[in-house]
């Protein structure tokens, strides 16, 4: 792997920080300030609202002045709302912790988009690899994420979480050095094209391809994102469980989301993408039905072990399988709207798990997820046997 994809590795395992902390505090602080109990797991939605609002603006800079420079102010913006939620912790503002949730959000629409760079600075046979070597540093931010939030989360803190996150805004500040001094533009195979080239979106889009690649991601993601979010308030507030053991659960799970990329991208190219989606949609089922069989510790930490491990065989299938389907002057309109539905979908998951807890119970939760698996699997379907005609095989080879 070239130098470029090890300083992505480096930098994601800082900047995606924000995520893991985020979902570990953001409930948990939100019913702090919140004005009412419905409101808890809206900084957590929030994030990923700013994610979904800032794709867009993310990609159309990065095609006009290039990757790197996008990447910093991404890291700036980290660094600015590790600020912001200190201050919300010194004011008591729910409303200012919410606009910290967002403005972190912002800053990870740019990360998100590192393994696609990632995927450019690599031949196409490697592109899985290196895709999945960027999620790598997840590992790094699963564990440091909930960390850096427990650093001021004690009994005896006058401002809860103020140092944790003013801490967050330090291990930003140090995303943004690695990127500024290790990353190189130049190295990357595919370079910057003129805006506006290739295909009409609509013609991209008529390819099952896409749709298979996209629904991988985005309802992988979404299912993902709606039981985790759900789980910390679920296990602290609804069953009892400590902190520590939702803190313990949060940690792992993100590791097992990050961890498989070890071999996910080798396994791209072994077993091929059709059979690694297929495992993942196995291990979604085998989460719902150890989440809906009991409340113990071990029933909520073996549901999220299989949750990320899910998460990741779909989450690497679809992106690596997206670069199938468009030509380099249009990866950045497809990689843009990839996002926007990935993420999309995640605010929508993440924005309604509070309130579906609520109403139907941790079990209940859980069976929700159940119809969109299979929305994927239809999907795929469609995609093979679309691949198995002569005509998908002529269009292939062009």
């Amino acid at each position: 792997m070239p130098l470029n994809v090890w300083v992505l590795v480096a930098a994601q395992a800082l900047a995606m920080c924000t995520a893991p902390f985020i979902v570990f505090i953001g409930s948990i602080q939100g019913r702090m300030l919140a004005p009412a109990p419905e409101y808890a797991t809206l900084p957590v939605g929030l994030v990923v609202v700013g994610t979904v609002l800032a794709i867009k603006p993310a990609t159309w800079l990065m095609e006009r002045i290039g990757r790197k420079r996008v990447m910093l102010l991404g890291a700036i913006m980290g660094i600015v709302a590790g600020l912001m939620g200190g201050l919300a912790s010194w004011t008591g503002l729910f409303s200012l912790l919410c606009l910290a949730a967002v403005v972190g959000g912002t800053g990870l629409a740019v990360v998100h988009q590192y393994r696609f760079a990632a995927m450019e600075s690599v031949a196409p046979g490697m592109a899985g690899s290196a895709a999945a070597r960027v999620l790598l540093g997840g590992l790094v931010a699963a564990w440091l994420g909930p960390e850096v939030a427990g650093l001021g989360s004690g009994a005896a803190e006058q401002y809860p979480f103020l140092v944790s996150w003013i801490a967050l805004a330090a291990v930003q500040g140090a995303a943004l050095l690695i990127l500024a001094i290790g990353y190189r533009a130049g190295a990357e195979r595919v370079q910057e094209s003129r805006p506006g080239g290739g295909r009409p979106l609509r013609e991209i889009m008529a390819n099952p391809l896409i749709w298979a690649a996209m629904s991988a991601a985005a309802i992988g993601y979404a299912v993902m994102s709606f039981i985790m979010t759900a789980t910390p308030l679920s296990m602290t507030e609804m069953v009892g469980h400590d902190l520590d053991d939702a803190k313990r659960v949060i940690q792992l799970h993100i590791m097992a989301m990050y961890l498989p990329s070890l071999i996910s991208g080798w396994l791209t190219r072994v077993v091929g993408i059709p059979l690694m989606m297929a495992a993942g949609l196995l291990a979604y089922l085998g989460c719902i039905a150890l989440a809906a069989s009991g409340v113990s510790f071990h029933h909520y930490l073996s549901a999220l072990l299989l949750l990320g491990v899910g998460w990741n065989f779909l989450f690497v299938g679809g992106t690596t399988l997206l670069p199938r389907g468009y030509r380099d002057a249009e990866r950045f309109r497809v990689q843009g709207l990839n996002d926007i539905m990935v993420f999309g979908s995640q605010a929508t998951a993440a924005l309604s798990a509070g309130a579906i807890l609520s109403w139907l119970g941790w079990g209940g939760l859980v069976m929700v997820a159940v119809p969109f698996l299979i929305l994927h699997g239809l999907l795929m379907t469609l995609w093979l046997l679309r691949e198995r005609t002569p005509e998908a095989a002529v269009n292939g080879r062009e």
